[in-house]
């Protein structure tokens, strides 16, 4: 199966993606994720004006499967969060790019995802290419 990365976001080998827009980071998990999680049934997400740390888990997605932490690719302030997710976890599957996404984070330094993979990197290691 082949799997969307777009070019514009970077990628955590932990397979959370975030996109810089400016000062602003959307994160979300990739296509792959919730391919191998399979049907998410919970997602527990910060609220909004806590502080998340690069590096470190700002949430838990659960599936029938597992349970896995969220890592955050950033340091900041979260800003948005999308409740429509809490409310249906489901949905992340249905479009984890643009409708999926978690979490909107003012972030305190852009250059901080300079680190995270490229789309072409992300893709070699999750599918061996």
């Amino acid at each position: 199966m082949s799997f969307e990365y777009p070019q514009d976001f970077r990628y955590l080998d932990t397979h959370e993606y975030v996109r810089i827009d400016g000062e602003i980071a959307t994160i979300g998990i990739t296509e792959f994720a919730v391919d191998q999680l399979g049907d998410i049934v919970f997602l527990e997400l910060p609220e909004i004006g806590d502080a998340i740390t690069k590096g470190e888990t700002f949430g838990t997605i659960e599936s029938v499967k597992a349970v896995e932490n969220l890592n955050s690719p950033v340091t900041g302030t979260v800003i948005e969060r999308n409740d429509a997710l809490i409310e249906s976890p489901e949905q992340v599957a249905d479009d984890p790019y643009r409708e999926g996404w978690f979490l909107k984070v003012r972030v305190d330094d852009p250059g901080e995802i300079d680190d995270a993979l490229t789309a072409d990197e992300y893709s070699a290691q999750v599918e061996g290419i």
